[in-house]
């Protein structure tokens, strides 16, 4: 049996970069009493509860079929423009035993169901649904294991309907793309109802 002996640890020097942490204040440049506070702490607990409430909502909205989650973890979320989730696809999910037995493929509503969902947490606020779906291709099998990466991007933003256009990623590779993504408030009549 040969055993190795533990290699030092080397670090190589790492180039400053824009995001690198800023050196803590001095003790006496910091402001002595909370009235000398900068504005901006004031707001931060603001910001962060309205962040809280606004990833709570998304939870909610990210239930899809039979109560299973339609992404696992939202990643980004910019509302009324953008929102990134994960989506991992594993293989105890019932639908691969006839989907297909031999070569177990995620069916391509599950992953539009996925886009959907992450639409109307993109939306905002608001009770939202699915309207209708244009140029939707699927270009490569998303199997058991695999980790999608979704994408929406908000292209019109109105109360009453938003527009997205929606792409899935797995390992980087594009296995789905949605050219538009149409939603409706549930609160719009159309046009023949009352």
């Amino acid at each position: 049996m040969t055993t190795t002996a533990p290699q030092p640890a080397t670090t190589a020097p790492q180039p400053a970069t824009a995001t690198a942490p800023q050196p803590a204040i001095a003790a006496a440049e910091q402001p002595a009493t909370a009235a000398e506070q900068p504005a901006t702490a004031a707001e931060q607990p603001a910001t962060a509860a309205v962040r809280a409430a606004a990833l709570a909502r998304a939870r909610a909205r990210a239930a899809g079929a039979e109560g299973l989650p339609a992404f696992d973890r939202l990643l980004e979320l910019a509302e009324g423009e953008r929102a990134v989730a994960v989506r991992n696809v594993p293989a105890t999910l019932p639908c691969f035993t006839a989907h297909f037995p031999r070569h177990p493929v995620l069916p391509g509503v599950l992953l539009l169901e996925s886009l959907a969902a992450l639409a109307r947490t993109a939306a905002g606020p608001g009770a939202w649904h699915l309207a209708g779906v244009r140029g939707v291709r699927f270009k490569h099998f998303v199997g058991p294991g695999d980790q999608v990466h979704l994408t929406v991007e908000v292209n019109e933003h109105s109360p009453q309907r938003t527009e997205c256009r929606a792409t899935a990623r797995v390992e980087g590779r594009v296995v789905a793309t949605v050219r538009a993504l149409t939603l409706l408030s549930t609160t719009t009549t159309r046009e023949g109802t009352a």
